[in-house]
C-alpha cells in the first residue's frame, strides 16, 4: 500500500545531522560562498576588462583626444574679435549720454557682442532678422553672425556718407528716427523730443522710456535732424553734417499731397515701414508701397516690418494684429520688397521677448536696438 512521505521544511526543521546538507539543497548552503563565488565572478570579470584594454589597437588608442580645458571650441557664442574696430562693443556705449544714470540704460543690456561679426549685407539682414534674445528682455543677439553696437562718432560717420536718409511709414518709423536721434544727441532722457520748446509738464510726461508714449508725446517727436540744429545744435554730437527726415505717410490711398511732399525730398535712401494701419492687409500693403515707389528715386532702400505683439495688446486686434498674423504678414512682405529690389529686415524675433510699452511699439531699449539694426544696414550700403 503506497504511503506517503513526509518531507521536512529545510528552512524550518532542524536537522539532526550537523553535517552539510545534501546536494539537492545547494541553494540552501551557508551565504558565505555565495559571497565567495561573487567575488572570483567580479575578479574574473575586472581581469578581462584590463586584458581588453590592454590588447586595445594603437590606432584606435592614437584617435582618443585629452580635453584641454583651455578652449572651449563648441561653445554657443565666442568673444567679440580682438581690435580697435570692436572693441567698443564689449563697454556701455551710453556711459557719457545725459541722464545715464537716471533713466537707467546700457548699451550691454541691450545687445550682447560675439563673433564673428556679419560682413556682408545678406548675411546681416539674415542674421538681424532672425535673432532674439535668451529670457524676457535679456540683451539681443542676432543669429549666426553679430552686428556692431556703434558709438555716436561713428554712428555720425555713417550718416555723413549720404547725402539724404528718409523714413517713410508710421510711429514705428517715427520711433527709429526718435532713436537715431538719442544716440546723435547723446541724450537718453529728451534726445528722441523736442525738448528746447518743453513746457515743465512736457518735461515730466515726455522723459527716459516716456518719449516713445503715442498718445502724449507723438506731437513732440523729432522728425528732421535739420529742426535740431536750427533750434539746439549744441545737442549733437556730430561734427560732420547729417540730413535724416521723416515723412509720416501711414494710408491708402496716399493723399496727393502727401504724394507731392515725399517726391520733393528728393532723397536716394530710404527705411520704409507699413502694416498696422492696413489691419496687416497685405494687398493693400504692397499698393502703399508702389505708390511710394513711384514717386521716389530709390538707391537704396530697407522695409522693415513690425514688430512683436505685447500682452497689453486690445483683444479686439489680436485675430487680426496678434502674432500669428504677424508673423505671417513679415514672410510675405518679406518675399515682397525683395521682389522690388528693396532688402528687408524683419523685427519680430528681435522683439518677441521684449518690453512694449502699449502692446504694440517697443519702449526706448527696443527702438534703440531696432535703430541700430538700420545703422548697421546703412554701414554696409552706403
Amino acid at each position: 500500500m503506497w504511503q506517503r512521505q513526509n518531507y521536512d521544511d529545510p528552512f524550518l526543521t532542524p536537522h539532526p545531522d550537523p553535517s552539510p546538507p545534501p546536494d539537492r539543497f545547494r541553494w540552501a548552503r551557508p551565504r558565505r560562498t555565495l559571497f565567495r563565488s561573487r567575488h572570483k565572478i567580479i575578479i574574473a570579470l575586472i581581469l578581462i576588462a584590463i586584458l581588453g584594454m590592454i590588447r586595445l589597437p594603437t590606432t584606435q588608442m592614437s584617435t582618443i583626444e585629452i580635453y584641454n580645458s583651455t578652449t572651449i571650441p563648441y561653445a554657443a557664442f565666442q568673444p567679440p574679435e580682438a581690435g580697435r574696430y570692436r572693441a567698443p562693443d564689449i563697454v556701455d556705449a551710453f556711459q557719457s549720454y545725459k541722464f545715464r544714470n537716471t533713466c537707467n540704460v546700457s548699451s550691454l543690456d541691450l545687445h550682447t557682442p560675439f563673433s564673428p561679426l556679419c560682413t556682408d549685407q545678406a548675411s546681416m539682414l539674415t542674421a538681424m532678422s532672425s535673432g532674439g534674445r535668451i529670457g524676457l528682455d535679456a540683451p539681443y543677439l542676432p543669429r549666426g553672425c553679430d552686428m556692431r553696437w556703434f558709438t555716436t562718432e561713428e554712428i555720425c560717420e555713417i550718416l555723413g556718407r549720404f547725402d539724404k536718409v528718409v523714413l517713410v511709414g508710421d510711429s514705428m518709423l517715427r520711433h527709429i528716427i526718435g532713436s537715431l536721434n538719442i544716440l546723435i544727441r547723446k541724450d537718453l532722457g529728451y534726445g528722441a523730443v523736442t525738448n528746447w520748446n518743453f513746457s515743465l509738464q512736457e518735461r515730466k510726461e515726455c522723459f527716459c522710456n516716456e518719449q516713445f508714449d503715442v498718445k502724449a508725446c507723438s506731437v513732440q517727436g523729432i522728425y528732421k535732424t535739420e529742426d535740431v540744429m536750427a533750434h539746439d545744435p549744441e545737442s549733437v554730437a556730430c561734427s560732420n553734417p547729417i540730413n535724416v527726415i521723416m515723412e509720416e505717410i501711414v494710408k491708402y490711398p496716399i493723399p496727393k499731397d502727401e504724394l507731392d511732399r515725399l517726391a520733393d525730398t528728393a532723397g536716394e535712401t530710404f527705411i520704409l515701414g507699413h502694416g498696422l494701419w492696413s489691419n496687416l492687409d497685405l494687398q493693400m500693403s504692397v499698393n502703399w508701397l508702389d505708390s511710394v515707389l513711384s514717386v521716389i528715386d530709390l538707391k537704396h532702400g530697407l522695409f522693415v516690418t513690425p514688430n512683436a505683439a505685447g500682452k497689453e495688446k486690445p483683444d479686439d486686434w489680436i485675430v487680426t494684429q496678434g502674432n500669428k498674423a504677424l508673423m505671417l504678414y513679415e514672410e510675405a512682405m518679406g518675399k515682397v520688397v525683395r521682389q522690388r529690389g528693396i532688402d528687408h529686415l524683419g523685427t519680430w524675433n528681435m522683439s518677441i521677448q521684449s518690453n512694449k510699452y502699449d502692446g504694440v511699439h517697443l519702449d526706448m531699449r527696443g527702438n534703440l536696438v531696432k535703430a541700430m539694426m538700420v545703422v548697421n544696414w546703412l554701414n554696409l550700403v552706403g
